[in-house]
């Protein structure tokens, strides 16, 4: 049977306003889990309703005021539980019509994040439940994006609301004296939501535009929130720098273009502007000692800056990645600084770093291409089949598919190679 349109309609509000809608509905019932369900219920009652009278003019107010009211149901059907005054007050909350102002919502949605990045839970536990209540990514989603399972991440998910609960966790903006504590997970939360939508596991699209402008608001408000700290200012230039590109990553069908093919005129001009100052500002203040976030702003600014491929500074690009590394190692940077030296040396040099490396789809896929170089088509071919047995998004499927039967073509036709 088809989907009703209506039904892709409820499917794209949930992926896009969720989260402002679990952020108020957790703000009134003080409850992760309780709100959860709420929203979900709102969300299966919208997929019966909305085909039959229609999708409503506002359908994150028609979800909102959904949620408040299946949330008084499940209230209602756990009253036998202790604490009946405060579900009482609680449901004279919920039953309010008004859907809150736009400035309300945004700081309901910090409140989550600095609830979902308390010190109580674990660094992996933050992460977990902000990429669930935050980004809407399934288990099985959150286990591909941190290469574990799904039934482990449903059992952490389990245990971080139970603790939330437990430990009475407030659900706000820390207190001054409270935020260094709470900053770098905050950060690294927002950091991982925007990767989530520039470098997904699967699905069909290269980016998700949606997640990305989320991580960019949310950088905005936290950097707003805190203007004199670094920490915040560096995350949103790094954003800003990384997303500046994004108009060039696929070209009019939808496939991917590699950075050394993009057309740099189509970069967004101030969004590097205004990440670059923001970068420069956050070292002012650290009197040049960078962390991990100014160190990934540095590297993108070097690209953002060069006038071609070509021309970019990938010594400099190097000698940061080592600066990364001694501070933040990492998988993602210790494959950037592979790229880095093939381009500032040789694909031999390239080649012989990544010996030292665990593989993994993207692995295979940068050996493919330096074995390429080096005209052993053959062997990038190999190499790049690997690449393709990983879980990807269809673009990049697509790609690799396509640099697959290239090296295959040039393995038997060597006269071919440009």
């Amino acid at each position: 049977m088809t989907p009703h349109p209506a039904h892709d309609t409820v499917a794209e509000t949930v992926r896009i306003e969720g989260a402002r809608i679990l952020a108020t509905l957790i703000r009134t019932v003080g409850d992760v889990q309780l709100a959860e369900d709420a929203v979900q219920e709102a969300s299966l009652a919208a997929l019966g309703a909305w085909p039959v009278t229609g999708v409503p003019p506002q359908p994150r107010a028609w979800l909102t005021v959904t949620a408040r009211r299946k949330a008084i149901d499940i209230l209602r059907r756990e009253r036998a539980r202790p604490d009946k005054e405060r579900d009482g007050l609680m449901m004279m909350e919920l039953s309010g019509s008004e859907i809150p102002p736009d400035e309300v919502v945004h700081d309901d949605l910090l409140r989550l994040i600095f609830t979902c990045c308390h010190p109580a839970l674990s660094p992996a536990t933050r992460i977990v439940l902000a990429l669930r209540t935050l980004c809407g990514l399934t288990p099985a989603q959150i286990g591909g994006v941190l290469l574990t399972t799904e039934v482990a991440t449903t059992k952490r998910l389990t245990r971080a609301r139970q603790k939330i609960a437990a430990a009475h966790i407030p659900y706000r903006v820390p207190a001054e004296g409270e935020l260094a504590g709470r900053l770098p997970a905050v950060c690294g939360v927002i950091h991982s939501l925007y990767t989530a939508g520039h470098a997904p596991v699967d699905g069909q699209a290269a980016y998700d535009v949606d997640a990305c402008a989320e991580a960019i608001r949310l950088a905005e408000l936290l950097h707003e929130l805190l203007p004199e700290q670094t920490m915040p200012a560096s995350v949103l230039a790094l954003l800003l720098l990384t997303d500046a590109r994004r108009p060039s990553r696929v070209d009019d069908q939808g496939d991917v273009v590699t950075l050394d093919k993009q057309d740099r005129s189509h970069w967004d001009t101030p969004a590097i502007t205004r990440g670059i100052d923001l970068l420069n500002e956050s070292l002012l203040r650290t009197h040049g000692q960078a962390d991990a976030y100014q160190l990934q702003a540095a590297i993108a600014a070097e690209h953002a800056r060069a006038p071609s491929y070509a021309e970019t500074d990938w010594a400099e690009i190097l000698r940061l990645y080592d600066l990364l590394i001694s501070i933040a190692p990492s998988d993602a940077a210790a494959l950037g600084r592979v790229v880095a030296a093939a381009e500032a040396a040789d694909p031999a040099t390239g080649l012989a770093l990544l010996n030292d490396l665990p593989p993994s789809p993207r692995w295979h896929a940068v050996r493919a291409e330096l074995l390429a170089r080096e005209n052993r088509f053959a062997e990038a071919a190999q190499e790049m089949t690997e690449a393709l047995a990983g879980a990807s998004t269809q673009p990049e499927q697509h790609h690799r598919e396509r640099r697959r039967a290239r090296f295959l073509h040039l393995a038997t036709s060597p006269d071919d190679v440009a």
